[in-house]
């Protein structure tokens, strides 16, 4: 049985948003006046506390275990979080996983894990939620959180490069097809950014020397999730398509340094 957003209101489904870049965006988005959904994988407690600090922007919060490991099925928690908060606006497919493992180290589960995660998972909860969107026929928001090995590689990290290449090449085609449905789909593309994924959960970003980064420092979550509520909102009615990076400068540096800069050398010729 549905159950009614407040009037007028909007409501969002957030993956993975019981930490990190997740929270930050859930929790943003209730400041905006979205009621949100919240998925977990491993981590229901942190989820309640994401949950917690949507209801005290005054919205409602609905959580929900979602393992991308276990498709199809997985992606029926948007149907049932959608269910359950009477509408879909939004979906920031944000959930993801990685691995740190040579090219030639690498096993088919590891790989057949990473690409689920971080593509399958989002492509199919991508279909679930734009099909809620086009019958309420009130248009959407999509938001793909890749990374920027979704513009370059890594060493290492090959099934999660070609899954986050594969979703910002995804989201071009969403946006594609689902614009006349009024529908928006845009990447957000981080780059290193101080949460429990880089291990840095408890760490201020902004006292951190990241060299390599013209910026000096990793990222905030809430800096990523600015972005995202940016895209999910009505200012953003004209955009689509878009990977935008938030990665404080670190792709412009292309062949010539990487996060993981020991010096400063570089900012002189």
């Amino acid at each position: 049985m549905s159950v009614p957003t407040a009037p007028g209101g909007k409501a969002a489904v957030v993956t993975g948003a019981d930490s990190g870049i997740g929270r930050a965006t859930a929790v943003r988005l209730a400041a905006a006046g979205m009621d949100v959904g919240i998925t977990w994988h491993s981590d229901r407690e942190g989820a309640e506390e994401t949950a917690a600090e949507v209801r005290a922007h005054g919205r409602r919060a609905e959580v929900a275990p979602m393992d991308l490991t276990r498709l199809p099925a997985a992606a029926d928690t948007i149907d049932e979080l959608c269910d359950r908060l009477g509408r879909l606006d939004v979906l920031v497919n944000n959930a993801g996983t990685g691995t740190m493992t040579p090219f030639l180290d690498l096993d088919l589960p590891t790989v057949r894990e990473v690409l689920d995660v971080d593509l399958v998972g989002p492509f199919l909860c991508g279909q679930k939620a734009a099909r809620h969107m086009i019958r309420q026929g009130e248009g959407g928001r999509i938001v793909n959180v890749t990374s920027v090995h979704e513009h370059q590689p890594r060493v290492g990290a090959a099934p999660y490069c070609a899954a986050k290449g594969g979703l910002g090449l995804l989201t071009q085609v969403m946006a594609l097809e689902l614009a006349e449905h009024g529908i928006t789909v845009n990447a957000v593309a981080p780059g290193e950014i101080a949460t429990p994924m880089t291990g840095q959960e408890d760490t201020d970003p902004h006292t951190e020397r990241r060299p390599g980064v013209p910026l000096g420092r990793p990222g905030d979550a809430r800096e990523v999730a600015a972005v995202i509520a940016f895209l999910a909102g009505p200012d953003a009615s004209y955009v689509t398509g878009a990977s935008w990076s938030v990665d404080g400068g670190m792709l412009r540096m292309g062949p010539q340094a990487g996060s993981h800069l020991t010096s400063d050398d570089w900012r002189r010729p």
